[in-house]
Formats: C-alpha cells, structure tokens, sequence
C-alpha cells in the first residue's frame, strides 16, 4: 500500500505502475464541501482525475474505472456536478487519444458503516439514538434511491465483466423512497418515538425527486439479485453507531 498525493504525479505513477485495474475513487466526494472549495474541487476532481489517467495510461493498464455520480444528468450538484461531468469527458477523450478503456460508475446515495458526519443517514442515525430528534434540510418529500455501501462495493467489482467496458453505469438503490419514509423507518427499527424537524428550505445544490434534469450519454443501471432492504442496512448501521456511542461515553 502506498500513501500519497493524486496530485503528486510521481507519486501516482509510483502506485499504478504494475496495476491491470485503476480504480479511482479519490478527490473532493460531499457535495456541499465541494459547493464551498470550487478551486479544491477542480484541483482534486479534475486535476487529480487528470494525473491518475496519465499514468494509467503509461502503466498501459487493461481498465479504467471511475467513481462519478447521477449528478451528471442533472443542472444540480453545482461545483461536484462540474468536476464530475469535466472527468467523464477527459476519460472519453482518453479512450478516443490513447485507447484506455474505462468503466464509469455513477453512484446514487450511498449509506452504510464506516460513514462519518458528510454522509446524511449517519447524521439522522446518530441524532435519533444521542437526541430522539432529527433535524434535517427540506420538506420530507424528497425522494431517493438509497443503496447500501456493501451492495454498492459488490457491484462495483462486477463491472470488471467484459460487458462493462467502455460504459457508463448506474448504481443506485432498488426502490424510490421519500426522505420522510426513511426517517420513520428508522423511529420503527429503534421501536421509540423520534422527533422530526424539517427547515422546509429548498437546497439548490440537491435534487428533490430526480437527478435527471436533461439526457446526456445514457448509462444502464446495474442491479443484483442479492442485496440488503434497507431496514436491515439501516440496523448495521445502529448497531456500529451504538458501539461507537458507548465506547465515547465509557472513555
């Protein structure tokens, strides 16, 4: 395992060099930290994404596979959209100069253990079991296809399949869920009352009940047979949170 910069081109080369597959999952990947570091996001999403298919390139890797976002279909997602929409093209464009074959992954909401406070189910998690109480952006009406980390991990492993080269592919949840749904879901899973604030704001970063504001490149959406429903994927998750929870409270 090397530790380093994406950035730092040598460094990079020094960590593909060898490799038959470049995952890129690095860079600037919250939404709203990204709405607030524009030059961050280039530098990181952009720039970043740049160094890692150079030397892809000149390791003459077998495939490229990149973790993007269902933002691209959408005139949401402000400054993440762009560097993600800007790193599609310069991996298409790679393909056509250079011939690097590449796997796209647009990833819907994702949740899951090991998330910390950016993801927003670990923050409604950890407010429900410290507070009773959830205090989240919107109205309760927006709608999601939450797909559980480990699921989303299996799958992006499958596309190493010769059908996915030279795709672009959705991985997202199984089900359209309201976010007011999933809260209550949550109050049932912890069988106690949890008290739910919504600031009924619009947020203009984030879409209320679809990504897709227009069509670029269509990608097909991947699914499995085998996958955790979401009661069961939100337990887990409580389940590591309490521990988290307990072992803090016992110093």
């Amino acid at each position: 395992m090397q530790v380093g910069d994406i950035l730092d081109f040598e460094k990079v080369l020094s960590a593909v060099k060898g490799s038959d597959y470049v995952y890129n999952f690095a860079g600037i990947a919250d939404l709203d930290d990204a709405t607030t570091k524009p030059l961050d996001t280039i530098h990181l999403n952009i720039v970043g994404n740049a160094n890692i298919l150079e030397a892809s390139r000149l390791a003459s890797i077998k495939r490229y596979i990149y973790a993007s976002t269902i933002y691209v279909y959408s005139q949401k997602g402000g400054f993440y959209r762009c560097s993600k929409q800007a790193s599609e093209l310069y991996i298409e464009e790679y393909r056509r100069r250079f011939g690097l074959n590449f796997t796209i992954l647009r990833y819907g909401t994702l949740y899951g253990q090991r998330a910390d406070h950016k993801n927003s189910i670990f923050r409604y998690l950890k407010q429900a079991l410290e507070k009773g109480r959830i205090k989240c952006t919107g109205t309760g009406d927006e709608v999601r296809e939450y797909i559980y980390v480990k699921d989303a991990a299996r799958l992006s492993l499958d596309v190493l399949d010769k059908q996915f080269e030279d795709s672009h592919v959705i991985i997202s949840g199984y089900h359209a869920m309201k976010l007011s749904d999933m809260l209550k879901m949550i109050g049932e899973i912890l069988n106690k009352e949890i008290k739910i604030d919504y600031d009924n704001k619009e947020n203009f970063n984030h879409y209320i009940y679809t990504p897709y504001s227009y069509s670029p490149r269509i990608g097909h959406k991947l699914v499995s047979d085998r996958y955790l429903d979401m009661g069961q994927g939100l337990l887990e998750c409580i389940q590591e949170m309490d521990r988290i929870i307990h072992n803090q409270e016992n110093g």
